[in-house]
């Protein structure tokens, strides 16, 4: 071994002036000033900037469930709390639950031009969270976490010091209702993100103590009405942009155009380029000092899903036949959306997983799974050849599909849609048991008697040599430190 290497104070020095070369150049223009108002704090702040390791970051798995219903009008009544719990699929609970929902109004004239009405996405909210949060213990007529009091909703962060205060409080009588409310330990759900328009409505929901576990920041919420003229709501899109620690996510539903003309294609992806360039997520002076997206693809995982109303090339009986036969491969080669993201139409670099189940869309109406229209046509039936109109697509590194598949609630004429992924979340670490602390290597150094301008080589020279020279006299704290600077690095 190179002498060197048992030279504390050459290692020391080796060490240092690689840290020095990789720290901000900017601040360290600031060690040399040696102005009058330095003083003993601002030097030890800029000794530990200048030798603090890099933050490690680590990964953690998460579980979201993504699902998309178009619910024809219809308000969440009746027995629907059975297709809902059918739908969410809570025996295998995910730790996200973003679902989004087309036509929760009917697309009449006074819905799509006249003031937003919030009920029925509160409706849809209470829902929802009685379904997730009954799973678990809660009683039915609980109230969710987050009463809504509009259709518009996005969850702030409450500061440090204010979650410590409240966590201190009700520690211990979370702890004694535990085991009465969650005998399973399994977590509730508390609702992060809710947008409205018109029909269109996102909701966000997210098991409680990964909340109150992992930094959740800048939840922000956009829509974009782009049916009738360009700008009338009754299509469109709702978004949802949030940050889990180190890892931004958007989420975007959408209601497309309809119709299965030839051309019809074309208008839907229209309104996805739309979408994408009216969506955005400004900045605002709440927002915490962690940078966010501002658009769609400025996020790490993006996840798409609605009514896209992608139709087949294909004519009507042809369809219903390879159907019958089950033959879903057959059938997905005349998919719109199949071949518009082939040809680049629209969704170029997007993934959907394999479609292993039948078209989702027009069944004859509730309570019926006969599709509408064929041979024979019912009296007054709109005929439409089933298509897969309800999708969920994404993009991102990071996200695995473990499940695509459709629920056989009859509650609209629409089938809903749901998919479960797996995405990885970088968590920085907020102590690393390799960090070296200043106050273990590091002496106070008094402000210098007088305070005259020296060049940096002497600036650091001095440095190096007090701090060196502190080591020294500890031979044995000298050694273990000496393998911590070494081993500092983050893998």
């Amino acid at each position: 071994m190179d002498s060197e290497n048992h030279n504390p104070r050459r290692r020391f020095r080796k060490w240092f002036k690689g840290k020095h070369k990789r720290a901000d150049h900017n601040q360290l223009s600031q060690v040399s000033d040696g102005g009058e108002d330095e003083s003993e704090d601002n030097m030890d702040d800029i000794l530990f900037q200048s030798m603090e390791m890099d933050p490690c970051t680590s990964t953690i798995e998460l579980r979201v469930f993504v699902g998309t219903w178009n619910v024809a009008g219809r308000s969440p009544i009746g027995s629907l709390a059975v297709d809902l719990d059918e739908w969410l699929n809570l025996k295998d609970a995910a730790d996200m639950y973003v679902l989004g929902f087309q036509e929760i109004v009917p697309l009449k004239t006074r819905n799509v031009i006249g003031a937003e009405d919030p009920t029925e996405a509160r409706n849809w909210n209470l829902l929802i969270g009685k379904t997730l949060n009954n799973e678990y213990g809660c009683n039915w007529l609980t109230p969710i976490w987050h009463p809504i009091p509009s259709e518009n909703y996005h969850y702030v962060r409450n500061s440090e010091p204010e979650r410590r205060m409240s966590n201190n409080k009700t520690s211990m009588r979370e702890q004694s209702r535990s085991q009465h409310e969650n005998p399973k330990g399994v977590s509730k759900y508390k609702l992060m993100a809710s947008k409205k328009m018109v029909g269109v409505f996102i909701s966000v929901w997210m098991k409680s103590d990964l909340v109150s576990k992992y930094y959740i920041s800048n939840v922000k919420v956009c829509s974009v009405a782009c049916g009738i003229m360009g700008y009338l709501g009754n299509k469109g899109s709702v978004s949802v942009s949030m940050t889990i620690e180190g890892t931004s996510f958007c989420f975007v539903v959408a209601h497309l155009a309809s119709g299965e003309k030839k051309g019809d294609e074309g208008r839907r992806n229209h309104q996805v380029s739309e979408i994408f360039r009216r969506t955005s997520f400004p900045r605002s002076p709440a927002d915490d000092d962690i940078p966010h997206p501002l658009t769609i693809l400025g996020h790490d995982r993006i996840f798409w899903f609605g009514d896209l109303n992608y139709r087949l090339y294909l004519e009507d009986n042809s369809a219903r036949q390879l159907i019958k036969k089950l033959d879903w491969r057959a059938l997905q080669e005349f998919d719109q959306l199949h071949r518009e993201r082939e040809y680049g139409g629209v969704f170029q670099g997007w993934e959907e997983g394999a479609i292993e189940f039948a078209p989702t869309y027009k069944y004859s109406s509730s309570n019926c799974n006969r599709y509408s229209g064929g041979v024979p046509s019912r009296s007054g039936e709109k005929q439409r050849t089933p298509a897969w109109c309800d999708r969920i697509l994404w993009y991102g590194k990071g996200l695995t599909q473990l499940s695509y598949f459709r629920s056989e609630s009859k509650f609209s004429d629409h089938r809903p849609v749901s998919a479960l992924f797996s995405t990885q979340v970088e968590v920085v670490n907020s102590t690393n048991p390799r960090m070296v602390s200043r106050h273990t290597i590091l002496p106070t150094i008094p402000p210098p008697v007088e305070t005259e301008q020296s060049n940096h080589d002497e600036a650091e020279s001095t440095l190096i040599s007090l701090i060196v020279k502190d080591l020294e006299a500890s031979p044995t704290h000298n050694t273990r430190c000496i393998e911590q600077i070494d081993d500092s690095d983050c893998s």
